[in-house]
């Protein structure tokens, strides 16, 4: 039979279950990735497992998020982390070093290798053909254990490219194209692969732009084949040998069709609220700008940055604008400067901050109250920039360099300006890594974890008991966001490995008295509407709530990775068998019989109202026993997965 990519990777790699979308299945996972906003909870977790060295063939630790000291919490972590690193074999990229994904791409990535995550961007290395998943941290720690991840297997998305991308239109306009017809929701239990003649036209670096932003899809991961354009990448990072051809097979084949004439695309932008409110940018011409920041996993190449500079180069920065430039890595940072584009960039009044997130994940750069931001960004969630009333746009390196200059939302195309020609090194710079590699067992064993007071522990989790009456704390729409369950930003992410004083912030987005009523309430419910907790795939927004009491959550539908979180923390994930219920329920929720209920079947009845649940059977064990690492710790002779 003819094969596309996505089937080639999961067959290659299958540990168990069958490829028919719905099942669950395992996957043998080859690399894992692990950033500092969620890494303090899987070297926690490692801890809990009593793991003596990871298993992955490769496993490397970021520090890329929190990057602001504002006192000793934030160092802590730090050096917590490296102290994990050498004592479980870890590779330790130190903070400078850059963003997780691209960094990754250019270090470690390898066609045709799988790739576990604690980031949902985790996607983004789909662009060198790998099967790259985004998931909580817990699965991640699992893997790097030896064991399978397992997912649902997904659909297969194929969307076929033609044409070719014209002047002041790049990859970030495809994605949001991709967003303009489909929703945050579009790629809900799919793995999207992209093929057709025009994949030659875009570079290992434009893919990495599609396939981050396919999370905002909500899709499992995005995959592009590895081609002529990968070994071209591999070749400039030295590591040509690396290299691997995976191609679909003539006449392969997909579950669901989609085409794209990139030709016919023009600048797009994402409104304020949500990275699927998409429409032209001509439609928001005009609108007053006064922040424009350059940077992120969604437009980490060095083209990205360097298109700003030359559009800049020689002009100025509007007056009213705050131009902030996130270089994304180290090494594009030194080849930025040999470019020349720092100094235009400098000349320009762009100000230059650390490689980092900073920014995407509201570590500094927090905009104006109802001010607009442009942002090279993948998310723009309401209060994720660390302003609670923000005003956030998504668009293109083009469409943010046109606002820098003049001071309003501009279709890059009206700046009358010809398409400034981008000239990239054949060869990038090599030795300016900042990267720890894993010392050797012996060495590793003699190594102390390194923990401070401000390092917390995971919490106790109890069994689900039999029955349960709960009232409803907290009732939310559509599209409730892990960012709005569980905030970053500087107020909170200095708390990431203390989950008594993360609690503090738990919903305080869209209800700040949650914390308070939980605590009074105890054990309680959740009422949620559709894809309930899309985004982060930080298991914080799983974990925490459960501390404050949460046992179960109603909704009309689940995000994938907060969905696997909550069963992963012994958190019941119910669906409304018919939506309708969402209008009536609340107050107390009554549930008798869940053990046996849970055990053998899939319906539930709440208050009279039907509900149900799409766990595994290994996910029923698990909440069955409060989370996962309960079920392994009460068995630990046996595998968590069996």
């Amino acid at each position: 039979m003819s094969s596309n990519v996505t089937e080639k990777l999961i067959a290659a790699h299958l540990a168990s279950g069958e490829m028919r979308p719905g099942e669950e299945i395992g996957l043998r996972i080859d690399e894992a990735l692990i950033q500092d906003a969620t890494g303090t909870m899987v070297m926690l977790e490692l801890e809990a497992l009593a793991l003596d060295r990871v298993r992955t063939e490769v496993a490397v630790q970021y520090v890329d998020h929190n990057l602001l000291q504002t006192d000793e919490r934030n160092m802590a972590d730090h050096m917590f982390l490296r102290s994990a690193c050498r004592r479980f074999g870890i590779w330790h990229s130190r903070a400078g070093n850059g963003v997780s994904h691209p960094t990754h791409m250019q270090h470690f990535g390898v066609p045709g290798k799988t790739l576990a995550g604690s980031d949902s961007h985790t996607c983004a290395a789909g662009s060198l053909g790998m099967l790259a998943i985004g998931v909580g941290g817990l699965e991640v720690a699992m893997a790097m254990a030896g064991e399978p991840l397992f997912v649902t297997m997904p659909e297969v998305w194929g969307v076929r490219l033609t044409g070719a991308l014209p002047p002041w239109v790049s990859a970030k306009d495809v994605i949001l194209e991709m967003l303009r017809r489909h929703g945050v929701r579009g790629g809900v239990h799919r793995i999207i692969e992209y093929h057709g003649p025009a994949l030659g036209t875009l570079t290992a670096m434009d893919r990495h732009v599609i396939a981050n932003m396919g999370a905002e899809l909500g899709a499992t991961t995005t995959v592009f084949p590895s081609d002529e354009r990968v070994l071209e990448f591999l070749r400039s990072q030295g590591r040509a040998g690396d290299f691997t051809e995976l191609l679909p097979d003539p006449g392969a084949t997909y579950d669901l069709h989609d085409e794209m004439d990139l030709s016919s695309l023009e600048p797009l932008i994402a409104r304020p609220g949500s990275p699927g409110n998409v429409i032209p940018v001509r439609q928001a011409a005009g609108e007053p700008v006064h922040q424009v920041v350059v940077g992120s996993s969604a437009n980490p190449g060095l083209r990205d940055f360097a298109v700003v500079a030359e559009t800049l180069r020689g002009r100025q920065v509007h007056p009213q604008v705050s131009l902030d430039v996130n270089p994304t890595s180290r090494q594009i940072l030194t080849d930025l400067t040999k470019m020349g584009a720092i100094t235009a960039l400098i000349e320009a009044g762009a100000r230059i901050h650390q490689t980092g997130c900073l920014g995407c994940i509201g570590m500094g750069q927090a905009p104006a109250v109802g001010r607009n931001s442009l942002r090279t960004f993948p998310r723009n969630f309401p209060g994720r920039s660390g302003t609670r009333d923000d005003s956030v746009w998504l668009c293109s390196p083009e469409t943010a360099a046109a606002a820098a200059l003049t001071g309003a939302i501009t279709d890059p195309r009206d700046l009358g300006l010809d398409h400034p020609r981008v000239h990239l090194p054949a060869t990038v710079s090599a030795g300016t890594a900042l990267l720890e590699p894993p010392l050797p067992v012996d060495q590793a064993r003699e190594v102390e974890l390194s923990k401070a007071p401000s390092i917390g522990s995971l919490p106790e989790l109890d069994p689900l008991p039999d029955s349960l009456t709960l009232p409803v704390v907290l009732k939310v729409g559509d599209d409730v966001s892990t960012d709005e369950i569980m905030p970053a930003g500087a107020r909170a992410l200095p708390y990431r490995s203390n989950i008594a004083a993360l609690a503090d912030f738990a919903f305080t987005q869209i209800d700040e008295d949650y914390p308070r009523r939980a605590r009074d309430a105890g054990p309680h419910a959740i009422v949620a509407g559709r894809n309930y907790g899309q985004g982060s795939s930080r298991e914080h927004a799983a974990i925490v709530p459960r501390y404050l009491g949460l046992r179960v959550v109603i909704a009309k539908s689940f995000a994938r990775i907060h969905w696997q979180n909550l069963a992963n923390f012994g958190v019941l994930p119910l669906e409304f068998t018919d939506e309708s219920g969402y209008d009536t329920i609340g107050g107390e929720l009554r549930l008798e019989g869940l053990r046996q209920a849970i055990e053998y079947g899939t319906e539930l009845t709440v208050n009279g109202m039907a509900v149900r649940h799409r766990l595994s059977p290994r996910q029923r064990a698990m909440v069955l026993a409060g989370g996962w690492i309960p079920l392994f710790r009460r068995s630990p002779a046996r595998s968590p997965s069996s």
